[in-house]
This record gives C-alpha cells, structure tokens and sequence, in this order.
C-alpha cells in the first residue's frame, strides 16, 4: 500500500513481545506456597491445556472451574443455568453445552469456567457481554474504522479545534487574500459608476456594453485566479494536517509546507485539467443551441441552448463527484495528475450518491454558517454607510459605498476562515473513509500510530 505523509509503512507497529503465539485469556492458576501433594494428572480428554490444582480448594460456589475435565479427586462444577437465567452471583447464563433430558446439561459447556469462548460464540471474546464488538482505536480525530457521516462532519471540526493555531491561521491567511481581492474588485471594477450605468442601460450601444463586460470578465478573472492559488494552497496544507490529525500527530505550518509543497504544482495541474474538462463541457453543451441562433431561430436556439446548458451541468456534478477525491489521493499517495483521477474514480465507484448526499450536505452547511456570520456584517454596513436596502439585498443598483464593502469584506473573512477547514476536512476524512471501507486502510493507519484496531472492515449503522 502507498506510504502517505504521516504513515508509517505496515509493521511499524510495536508487536507483543513476551507472548507465545496463539496464546490468549488469563495466566494458569499457580500452587499456593507450602503444598506439597503432587498435582493431580490432568484429564487427557480434557479441553485446553492442562492445569495445576492447589490441595486446598475454596468452598464450593464460590470460584469458577479452571480450563479443561475436572480432576479425579474433585466433583465436576454443577453446569451453569440455561439461557437467560441468572446465575451464582448475579451472572447471567448462557447454554453453549449440550442439554439433557429435561433442559439441563450433559457436562460443562466448552471452555467453561471465565475463560474466553465461554457460552455463545463471540461472547466471551467481547469481554462477557451482549454490546457487540469492542470500540475501534481512536488514536486521533476519527475512530478507525468505516465512518459515519456524523462522524467525518464531527472529525473535521476536531482537526479544526485540535490544531486550532494551525488550521485558523492557514485559513485567516487565506481568507484574508480571497476576501481582500473580493472587495477590490467590487470596489475598484463592479463598483465603477461607467460600468454600472452601462451594464444597467438597455439603450446602450454594443460597443459600450462589451468594453464594461471586458473590464467586468478582466476583473473576475484576475480575483478567480488569486482565489484558485490560495484555495490551492490551502488545501495542500489542510490536507496534510488533517492526515496527522488522524493518527493524533500535531503538525505546524512549517511542517505541513515541507510535507506538500512537492505536489503543489501537480495539483495545480489537476485542477486546472478539471476546469479545462468542465468548460470543455459547458462549452459542448451550448454549441446547439448558438448554431441554431445563428441561424436566426431564435424560439429554439434559445429553448435548446437552456437544455443544453441543464444536460452539461449533470454530466459536470457527475464528473465533479466522480474526481472529487482526486485531490486527497495526489496529496496523500504522491500521485500524478491522470493516476489520482483513476483513484478517485476507483474510491468513488458505487459509492456515487453517498459521496454526492455529503459533499451536498457540507456545502449547505458551511453556507449556512457563512450566511449566519455575515449577515449581521451586511445589515451593520448597511445601516453605518447608509446605502440602505440596496446594500443590504446586493440588488446591484447605485454605487456602494467602501465602508459597506469593508464591514462586508470583515464578515466574509470570518465566514471564510472557519468553514474553509470544515470543507477541507471533509474532503480528506472523506478519502480515509472509501479507502477504509474498499483497502482496509485502518489496519495501516493503526500501525501508524502504534495501536491495535479492533473493529474489522464493516459498515456502521446509519453511515
């Protein structure tokens, strides 16, 4: 399996020293001091290993029999009740034996007497209960095993709160840069009262309105790159903190730019291959309906122009989920570019609508988040520049003012800097998770760690 940043390669882990394999359950019982009386020959037909008996022996009722046929010299237990019953000391019985006649049993059920296999298959190896498996380790922010999607939501706010210094402060920079740009570019290109009145003016002659559409695309463009290096760049550094954070190791800044400044320009390549792909097929999905405007039909140019539009936005989620880990596996497995995308589109097959119900769910809720935090803002900047109500719903109508866009741009920040690690985090937990689920990725990650995984591979309730 490829090693990622933060794994250590299978059999890292410590092993069991001192212990002979195939051994299990609790030590032998040993001779009291001061007996001198041979011990009694253990039973060939008994089960398990033989045992040594001291000669004073405890009040019947009161101890459990050892492993193994009693000894000549001692009365067989009495077998333990049927199922459901309560036995000696409040200890619920469980009939693994064979039944006699009238409901009782033969002989002592096979490894009676405390030790492990006891009762019903499985019982005694999960500690002498009815709750099912023990807990998965949790050497981090998620146990390892096969993830909820509470539980991804719920290990992406713990890498945030966890590593709080570094994950906000990669996200404030960020977010500072983003917003920043934002706000220029509304102030300095949207805002501009030519542009504005021109893009307004129905009358406006061609000329006119493409110059303000140039300097408005100019504009858009030179902010969506400043947008996609950041975003870039803070995904590498989040994706790297939270593949620690899974295996409960802190990592700074420093570290995390060490760790994934090598893929940095692969993912820049990828996730411009992806826009070229996307574009590509927006663009494809138009060409009907413009060569039929051209053509002067304008009723069904413009009709097919929209179904082509609707078919090319499906293929494009089906896509975007289909690659979605794709970023995740360059990071974490030093991918190329076409190779994380086969991985990603390995990880995601038949698990297309699950991905898709969370990444939807993670974006309705960072953007809730976002609009309870800027809310406020907007209303307040609203309210102090006095733009009124067209501040306040964006309507696009008049000129707005640069306090308003500020005050604004403070919110968004914030808005910015605590769901940008949620969405980061998601992603990642997101790959662990389909990598657990399809290539047992626990097993590597608790070796990782220096734990032992208890839960296997299947799926959780509700996941």
């Amino acid at each position: 399996m490829t090693d990622t940043p933060g794994w250590a390669s299978p059999g890292t882990a410590p092993s069991n020293e001192g212990r002979e394999p195939g051994t299990s359950g609790p030590a032998e019982p040993a001779d009291r001091p001061g007996d001198t009386a041979p011990a009694p020959q253990p039973d060939p037909h008994a089960q398990g290993p033989g045992v040594k008996w001291s000669k004073e022996q405890p009040p019947p009722g009161q101890w459990s029999a050892p492993t193994g046929a009693p000894s000549p010299q001692q009365a067989p237990p009495p077998p333990p009740p049927g199922p459901g019953w309560a036995g000696p000391h409040g200890q619920a019985g469980h009939g693994a034996g064979q039944a006699g006649p009238q409901g009782g049993y033969g002989g002592p059920p096979p490894g009676y007497g405390g030790y492990p296999g006891y009762g019903t298959p499985g019982y005694g190896a999960w500690g002498g209960g009815w709750g099912g498996p023990p807990p998965a380790a949790k050497p981090g922010v998620i146990p390892l095993r096969p993830l909820a999607v509470g539980e991804i939501l719920d290990g992406a706010v713990s890498t945030m709160r966890t590593h709080w210094r570094t994950v906000l402060g990669i996200s404030l920079a960020v977010a500072l840069l983003l917003d920043t740009s934002t706000v220029l570019l509304q102030g300095l290109v949207l805002n501009d009262t030519a542009v504005q009145s021109t893009l307004n003016d129905p009358g406006a002659s061609p000329d006119e309105a493409f110059r303000a559409l140039r300097e408005t695309m100019i504009g858009t463009g030179i902010v969506s790159v400043i947008r996609a290096v950041a975003v870039i760049i803070a995904t590498a550094l989040l994706t790297t903190i939270t593949s620690r954070a899974v295996l409960g190791r802190p990592v700074g800044a420093g570290e995390a730019w060490r760790e994934s400044r090598p893929q940095i320009p692969r993912l820049f390549g990828l996730l411009i291959l992806l826009a070229l792909i996307f574009t590509g097929i927006a663009v494809g999905g138009a060409l009907p309906g413009i060569a039929l405007l051209v053509a002067g039909s304008t009723a069904g140019g413009a009709a097919l122009l929209v179904l082509g539009f609707l078919a090319a936005a499906v293929v494009v989620v089906w896509l975007g989920i289909r690659f979605y880990l794709a970023a995740p596996a360059l990071m974490l497995e030093r991918q190329g570019v076409v190779k994380s995308m086969r991985r990603s589109a390995k990880l995601v097959r038949g698990s297309w609508w699950r991905t898709f119900g969370i990444v939807l769910l993670t974006v309705l809720l960072t953007f809730m988040v976002s609009a309870v935090i800027t809310m406020p803002f907007t209303a307040f900047g609203a309210a102090v520049s006095g733009d009124g109500m067209n501040s306040l719903l964006n309507t696009g109508a008049g000129h707005t003012s640069w306090a308003t866009l500020i005050i604004q741009g403070v919110g968004a920040l914030i808005g910015t800097t605590l769901t940008l690690p949620i969405s980061a985090g998601v992603t990642v937990l997101l790959y662990i998770d389909q990598r657990i689920r399809r290539e047992a990725l626990d097993l590597e990650l608790a070796r990782a760690a220096g734990v032992q995984g208890t839960a296997g591979p299947g799926a959780v309730p509700g996941s």
